[in-house]
């Protein structure tokens, strides 16, 4: 492809420019706006989701330490020889 000195080409190589950037222009007038809606819905997403996420840990940790509560008192009445309420201890 050779370059041409030819000032029509030129001008119209030019006009094209200039028309690709009016398009250009034209096609995002307003998307910037729409654009920073999206991405801060996107981070008040993310925080609702990463405070929801933080809360389910928190409460399964409080969970799992009831069952682990609960597991320990289930082996320990299980090691436990004596029936409830007699103070006679049986063999297993």
């Amino acid at each position: 492809m050779s370059f041409t000195t030819d000032p029509n080409v030129l001008l119209i190589y030019g006009l094209i420019f200039v028309l690709g950037l009016l398009i250009g222009v034209f096609l995002t007038a307003g998307g910037r706006r729409k654009w920073r809606e999206r991405y801060n819905s996107e981070v008040g997403r993310r925080k609702e989701l990463e405070k929801a996420h933080v809360d389910r840990e928190r409460d399964f940790e409080a969970r799992e330490k009831e069952w682990r509560e609960r597991d320990s008192l289930r082996a320990a009445a299980i090691k436990d020889p004596r029936e409830p309420g007699d103070q006679e201890i049986r063999g297993l």
